[in-house]
Protein backbone atom coordinates (compact mmCIF):
# COMPACT_ATOMS: atom_id res chain seq x y z
CA UNK A 1 0.00 0.00 0.00
CA UNK A 2 1.29 3.41 -0.93
CA UNK A 3 1.96 5.80 1.94
CA UNK A 4 2.18 3.23 4.72
CA UNK A 5 5.18 2.79 6.97
CA UNK A 6 6.53 -0.68 7.46
CA UNK A 7 7.51 -0.55 11.12
CA UNK A 8 9.24 -3.88 10.91
CA UNK A 9 11.82 -2.67 8.41
CA UNK A 10 11.81 1.07 9.23
CA UNK A 11 11.90 1.41 13.01
CA UNK A 12 11.28 4.84 14.42
CA UNK A 13 14.45 6.49 15.66
CA UNK A 14 14.42 7.34 19.33
CA UNK A 15 15.51 10.80 20.38
CA UNK A 16 19.08 10.84 21.68
CA UNK A 17 19.45 10.81 25.45
CA UNK A 18 21.70 12.87 27.71
CA UNK A 19 24.48 10.84 29.27
CA UNK A 20 26.73 11.70 32.20
CA UNK A 21 30.18 10.14 32.11
CA UNK A 22 33.02 10.33 34.61
CA UNK A 23 36.19 11.49 32.84
CA UNK A 24 39.65 12.56 33.99
CA UNK A 25 39.62 16.25 34.87
CA UNK A 26 42.52 16.72 32.45
CA UNK A 27 40.68 15.16 29.50
CA UNK A 28 40.15 17.33 26.40
CA UNK A 29 36.37 17.56 27.02
CA UNK A 30 36.82 18.54 30.66
CA UNK A 31 39.50 21.13 29.83
CA UNK A 32 37.41 22.67 27.03
CA UNK A 33 34.34 23.04 29.27
CA UNK A 34 36.39 24.33 32.24
CA UNK A 35 37.97 26.99 29.99
CA UNK A 36 34.52 28.02 28.72
CA UNK A 37 33.28 28.33 32.31
CA UNK A 38 36.38 30.36 33.22
CA UNK A 39 35.82 32.77 30.32
CA UNK A 40 32.15 33.20 31.24
CA UNK A 41 33.03 33.87 34.89
CA UNK A 42 35.64 36.45 33.86
CA UNK A 43 33.08 38.20 31.64
CA UNK A 44 30.42 38.12 34.39
CA UNK A 45 32.44 38.85 37.53
CA UNK A 46 35.77 40.20 36.32
CA UNK A 47 37.58 37.45 38.25
CA UNK A 48 37.55 33.65 38.37
CA UNK A 49 39.55 30.70 39.64
CA UNK A 50 41.99 29.56 36.97
CA UNK A 51 41.12 25.93 36.18
CA UNK A 52 44.76 25.34 35.27
CA UNK A 53 45.74 26.03 38.89
CA UNK A 54 43.79 22.98 40.11
CA UNK A 55 45.56 19.65 40.18
CA UNK A 56 43.61 17.24 37.97
CA UNK A 57 44.04 14.50 40.59
CA UNK A 58 41.74 16.45 42.94
CA UNK A 59 38.84 15.14 40.84
CA UNK A 60 40.11 11.58 40.47
CA UNK A 61 38.94 8.67 42.64
CA UNK A 62 38.80 8.43 45.54
CA UNK A 63 38.73 12.25 45.84
CA UNK A 64 35.64 12.63 43.67
CA UNK A 65 34.60 12.37 40.01
CA UNK A 66 34.46 14.89 37.20
CA UNK A 67 31.40 14.42 34.97
CA UNK A 68 30.69 15.52 31.41
CA UNK A 69 27.29 15.42 29.75
CA UNK A 70 26.56 14.94 26.10
CA UNK A 71 23.46 14.42 23.99
CA UNK A 72 23.75 11.09 22.23
CA UNK A 73 27.17 10.83 20.63
CA UNK A 74 27.50 14.61 20.27
CA UNK A 75 30.09 16.87 21.86
CA UNK A 76 30.37 17.37 25.61
CA UNK A 77 28.11 20.30 26.53
CA UNK A 78 28.14 20.36 30.33
CA UNK A 79 30.31 19.39 33.26
CA UNK A 80 30.80 19.37 37.00
CA UNK A 81 32.80 17.63 39.65
CA UNK A 82 33.34 17.24 43.34
CA UNK A 83 36.54 16.99 45.30
CA UNK A 84 37.45 16.09 48.85
CA UNK A 85 38.25 19.06 51.08
CA UNK A 86 38.97 17.05 54.24
CA UNK A 87 37.77 13.85 55.91
CA UNK A 88 34.27 15.24 56.52
CA UNK A 89 33.72 17.73 53.67
CA UNK A 90 33.52 17.79 49.88
CA UNK A 91 33.21 20.69 47.45
CA UNK A 92 31.18 20.72 44.24
CA UNK A 93 32.99 22.67 41.53
CA UNK A 94 32.81 23.70 37.90
CA UNK A 95 29.17 23.06 37.14
CA UNK A 96 28.82 24.50 33.67
CA UNK A 97 26.32 24.11 30.84
CA UNK A 98 27.20 25.45 27.40
CA UNK A 99 24.70 28.05 26.11
CA UNK A 100 23.10 25.77 23.45
CA UNK A 101 22.21 23.19 26.12
CA UNK A 102 20.81 25.55 28.77
CA UNK A 103 17.21 25.55 29.94
CA UNK A 104 16.85 21.75 29.94
CA UNK A 105 17.63 21.05 33.61
CA UNK A 106 21.06 19.69 32.78
CA UNK A 107 22.89 21.69 35.47
CA UNK A 108 20.46 20.38 38.08
CA UNK A 109 20.91 16.84 36.79
CA UNK A 110 24.70 17.15 37.18
CA UNK A 111 24.31 18.65 40.67
CA UNK A 112 22.01 15.80 41.78
CA UNK A 113 24.38 13.15 40.36
CA UNK A 114 27.33 14.72 42.18
CA UNK A 115 25.42 15.02 45.45
CA UNK A 116 24.28 11.40 45.24
CA UNK A 117 27.86 10.30 44.59
CA UNK A 118 29.12 12.24 47.62
CA UNK A 119 26.52 10.55 49.85
CA UNK A 120 28.17 7.16 49.40
CA UNK A 121 31.74 8.37 49.95
CA UNK A 122 31.83 9.53 53.57
CA UNK A 123 31.74 13.35 53.63
CA UNK A 124 28.96 14.70 55.84
CA UNK A 125 29.19 18.27 54.55
CA UNK A 126 29.11 19.55 50.97
CA UNK A 127 30.12 23.04 49.88
CA UNK A 128 28.70 24.55 46.71
CA UNK A 129 29.78 28.07 45.83
CA UNK A 130 27.67 29.93 43.32
CA UNK A 131 28.04 33.42 41.94
CA UNK A 132 25.24 35.80 42.76
CA UNK A 133 24.56 36.17 39.03
CA UNK A 134 24.75 32.47 38.19
CA UNK A 135 21.81 30.26 37.21
CA UNK A 136 22.36 27.81 40.08
CA UNK A 137 22.16 30.59 42.65
CA UNK A 138 18.71 31.55 41.37
CA UNK A 139 17.25 28.05 41.23
CA UNK A 140 15.59 26.37 44.21
CA UNK A 141 17.76 23.93 46.13
CA UNK A 142 17.55 20.21 45.47
CA UNK A 143 16.52 19.44 49.03
CA UNK A 144 15.54 15.81 48.65
CA UNK A 145 19.01 14.84 47.39
CA UNK A 146 21.29 16.90 49.59
CA UNK A 147 23.50 15.30 52.25
CA UNK A 148 22.47 16.06 55.83
CA UNK A 149 24.77 19.10 56.13
CA UNK A 150 24.99 20.72 52.72
CA UNK A 151 25.86 24.40 52.34
CA UNK A 152 25.55 26.79 49.45
CA UNK A 153 27.86 29.80 49.75
CA UNK A 154 27.43 32.63 47.28
CA UNK A 155 30.38 34.60 45.99
CA UNK A 156 29.43 38.24 45.89
CA UNK A 157 32.86 39.75 45.38
CA UNK A 158 36.50 38.75 44.85
CA UNK A 159 37.01 39.22 48.61
CA UNK A 160 34.69 36.25 49.21
CA UNK A 161 36.41 34.14 46.56
CA UNK A 162 38.47 32.27 49.20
Amino acid sequence: MAGTIDTMTSPLKAAPQWTLTAVPCGSPDARTLARALHQEQLATYGTADDPGATQNAEFDAPNGPFLVARLGDGPALACGGWRTLNTSAAEIKRIYVAPPARGRGLGRRILVALEQDVLGRGPTEVLLETGIRGDLSRSPPVRDHRPPRSRNRERSSPANAG
